[in-house]
């Protein structure tokens, strides 16, 4: 039998350094929330593929249409000889996509791609070079989606120089003492510190920031910068790839906050596991960038672009934004008498199911425990749990378990977090002495 440990040197020795893995461990087969690896051991996945699977590991439908298109064909190129499906999926979007201006689709294969796409649309509609993020979001890998990210460890060391005129503003945070206004004054400050707001092309935010630590940006803030935007011109881009597609309990996580991006980055869950992202906005302005200008030899794959509307079916039929909401109750409540026991545990938030949890030393926001963070993801994968840490400071714990998953295979699994927790901060001892 194939083991995890004789695969993971063989791993060590064909790719390099630089592309990591949290666990040694291998998968075989995977079905919902669930998988198996080559050892034939069960996992609970709470890490959904980092944000992929809101419709679980090879959901029937996903499966059934992606099978039906691969007897078809699987690839021609979009750009080339295009293909209903891919037709149907952007009108799809289109008419998803919150607010009542028409709006156009172009697909590409990663979410990376997709925010490069948005800084050059953006670009072509306003003539203006500069762009503005905020500190601890993050946007990809790529070179201008990397100096759009606000974490240097471990996405931009040793990579630079980035490409010019990215500016960085704090991220509204009450936990760590930086408010909506704070925020704000600071953007007023860059406008005034380093580039007018006239050459200012696009704002990217995420509405609840993903790698960054699962913060929330609040309604009011991400209603402030859409005003700051109509007042200058600026395109407003809201990062929805991994907030999307059902997760935070609406279809996009911009919805709770009442307003209209100007552009909108999505992937990850978009297609249930197969590559696929897209920028999708106001009509004016997507179709500002010449022909030819945007696309990919596997942007809008026929394939992907099956999935993709499969998935969007069984959001619709399962009811998946509303089952957000319960499981992040579910969650949320399990987390915050956990946090009443275990004072490790500084922070429990979320936004329907995009749940986090924060740990720190000595119940102090300033004093976080990325020490403990990384044991815990240890000791639960020892239990046959997969958990992914995330923040600024590695500080996070960040739950993206499958909608579709079971309130009995989540209990299980928060059962694993508590006992793993309570073992690593010797509050099962505690409590044993108490008895």
């Amino acid at each position: 039998m194939t083991k995890n440990h004789d695969l993971q040197q063989r791993r060590d020795a064909a790719f390099a350094r630089g592309l990591g893995n949290q666990l040694p461990v291998y998968v075989e087969r995977a079905r919902n929330a669930e998988l198996w690896d080559v050892e034939g051991r069960r996992y609970i996945d709470f890490a959904g593929g980092i944000a992929v699977l809101n419709t679980g590991h090879v959901h029937p439908k996903v499966q059934a249409a992606v099978a039906k298109q691969l007897e078809a064909f699987s690839h021609t190129c979009l750009m080339i000889t295009p293909y209903a499906v891919a037709v149907e999926l952007a009108e799809k979007l289109n008419r998803l996509a919150p607010g009542p201006t028409p709006k156009k689709s172009i697909f590409v294969t990663t979410g990376a791609e997709a925010v490069e796409n948005t800084i050059k649309i953006a670009r072509a509609h306003t003539g203006r070079s500069a762009v503005i993020a905020f500190g601890g979001g993050f946007h990809g890998r790529t070179f201008m989606a990397m100096a759009l990210t606000g974490k240097v460890a471990p996405y931009k060391a040793g990579f630079g120089p980035f490409p010019a005129e990215v500016y960085h503003a704090p991220f509204p945070i009450a936990y760590h003492g930086v408010s909506v206004q704070q925020s704000l004054d600071a953007l007023e400050h860059i406008f005034k510190y380093d580039v007018e707001p006239a050459r200012v092309a696009a704002i990217i935010v995420e509405p609840v920031m993903g790698e960054g630590g699962f913060y929330i940006a609040p309604p009011e803030f991400l209603q402030a910068l859409r005003k700051l935007c109509d007042q200058h011109g600026i395109v407003l881009v809201s990062d929805e790839i991994q907030t999307g597609f059902a997760r935070t309990g609406r279809m996009f996580a911009i919805e709770h906050a009442g307003i209209e991006p100007d552009l909108m980055t999505m992937a990850k869950s978009l297609a249930g596991g197969f590559p696929l992202a897209a920028v999708v906005g106001k009509a004016h302005i997507m179709d500002a960038p010449n022909p030819g200008g945007l696309g990919g030899t596997y942007a809008g794959s026929p394939i992907a672009c099956a999935a993709a509307l499969a998935v969007l079916e069984v959001i619709e039929e399962e009811k998946l934004c509303e089952r957000a909401v319960a499981l992040g109750e579910l969650m949320v409540g399990s987390l915050r008498s956990l946090q009443r026991e275990i004072p490790a545990i500084g922070e429990v938030r979320n936004l329907g199911a995009m749940v986090a949890m924060e740990l720190v030393k000595n119940a102090d926001p300033h004093q976080p425990d990325a020490d403990l963070t990384k044991a815990l993801t240890k000791r639960a994968a020892e239990k046959g749990l997969v958990l992914l840490s995330c923040g600024l400071y590695g500080n996070v714990i960040r739950f993206l378990v499958p909608l579709t998953a079971s309130d009995a295979i989540v209990r299980e699994g928060l059962g694993i977090v508590a006992e793993s927790l309570r073992e690593l901060t010797g509050a099962t001892a505690k409590a044993a002495v108490n008895a």
